[in-house]
């Protein structure tokens, strides 16, 4: 647990420290070692990207068991510190999904609101600020500063389920600072007054997902520093820009069609 506790520290440092942290989505030792030997301090495991490498589905259609295997092995693999990307919990208790994260090595965690357990239910703004909290109170009496990724998908889902999904993803993520996050994820931002209204909503970083190439609607690197995100993750797009590429160079030595 020391190396843990110490990992998580330097999470949660990272974090803290005002900087903008990139975290690339990595989904097996391989990708792992990659990311880590082109200088990177921290990483993320995509339950996405995992998914596509076994032959499962995201979507919380792996067995549990069998995802934090992957993220074992990947701990296990490098020296820096691992999050893990949950979905809404796997159907389990907080403290429970925080135990079993903690000895598989993870000292951070992506939480999100949307059931898919459930059919997609989505957690009300409290319900899920109240889940947050509980696995903030888990891993502070297991003794580690886990960080904690409070991920709304209010934009993504839009106005199909919300009258104004922006404002509904400003409340949630007070809501999950107030729980506990020390950082916030609402994904489906796409433009720059987007980043700029959700980052001025709180205090810690806001995580924004760019294409490793690509960059984000609302800019580069250096853009969207300029707009204050302070976590930059890749989702699932750095292992399908992988494959896109290797598809395309591998075409030349298929059999001819």
């Amino acid at each position: 647990m020391s190396r843990t506790a110490d990992r998580a520290t330097t999470l949660a440092e990272q974090h803290e420290s005002g900087e903008v942290l990139v975290l690339p989505t990595v989904w097996d030792t391989w990708s792992a070692q990659i990311a880590v030997q082109a200088g990177f301090r921290g990483l993320t495991v995509g339950s996405h990207p995992v998914a596509d490498a076994i032959g499962s589905a995201d979507g919380e259609n792996m067995d549990f068991a069998d995802y934090l295997a992957v993220v074992a092995r990947i701990a296990d693999s490098v020296e820096v510190p691992i999050s893990a990307d949950v979905e809404s919990g796997y159907g389990l208790a907080a403290k429970e999904l925080i135990e079993r994260l903690l000895e598989a090595g993870a000292v951070g965690a992506n939480i999100e609101d949307v059931v898919h357990s459930e059919g997609k239910r989505v957690r009300d703004r409290q319900e899920h600020a109240d889940y947050i909290a509980a696995a903030r109170s888990a891993a502070d009496a297991a003794g580690v500063p886990f960080v904690i990724n409070g991920r709304t998908d209010a934009v993504k889902l839009g106005t199909d389920v919300f009258p104004d999904p922006l404002a509904e993803a400003v409340e949630r993520i007070r809501l999950m600072e107030g729980a506990g996050a020390r950082a916030v994820y609402p994904v489906g931002l796409t433009t720059a007054e987007q980043v700029t209204t959700l980052v001025g909503a709180v205090s810690v970083p806001v995580n924004v997902t760019a294409h490793p190439v690509e960059g984000h609607g609302a800019g580069s690197l250096a853009e969207l520093t300029e707009l204050g995100a302070r976590r930059i993750t890749f989702g699932p797009l750095w292992q399908k820009w992988l494959g896109e590429v290797s598809a395309a160079q591998l075409d030349e030595w298929a059999p001819q069609k």
